[in-house]
């Protein structure tokens, strides 16, 4: 574990998190964009919507929004680390923008996200978890 970077998620929370993506995400009708099809377009939101009543869907959106919002705040800079978008030594400036940018959409944002159980398991590895 990286000593500088305490989570407020317990790492089995992240798990059950990322388990539970991939179950959704390997569904075959499930089909996420890279990207949005015009900068105006909330995709994310758009493509949930055909999936309403699925209960993997459900309680995956259900898991991230019983999260407090600084939980899911370390949640979004988990999955940017992942990424790529930050490096370990950029987390508190990955924890200002998620904080910045946090809004009750979380959920659909992260669920909405290509790879996102790969991005939250590879912020894992990267924190030392």
């Amino acid at each position: 574990m990286n000593d500088n970077i305490n989570l407020e998620l317990n790492p089995e929370t992240i798990r059950y998190i990322i388990n539970m993506a991939r179950e959704f995400h390997a569904q075959e009708q499930v089909s996420i964009p890279e990207e949005a099809m015009s900068p105006s377009d909330d995709w994310a939101m758009q493509v949930l919507a055909n999936h309403e009543g699925d209960s993997t869907q459900d309680e995956l959106t259900i898991a991230i929004q019983d999260l407090e919002p600084d939980q899911q705040v370390q949640l979004v800079a988990l999955m940017w680390l992942g990424r790529g978008s930050f490096a370990v030594d950029e987390w508190d400036a990955a924890l200002k923008e998620a904080g910045d940018n946090w809004n009750t959409n979380t959920a659909e944002y992260l669920i909405g996200t290509p790879l996102v159980a790969d991005y939250l398991e590879e912020g894992l590895n990267q924190l030392g978890y």
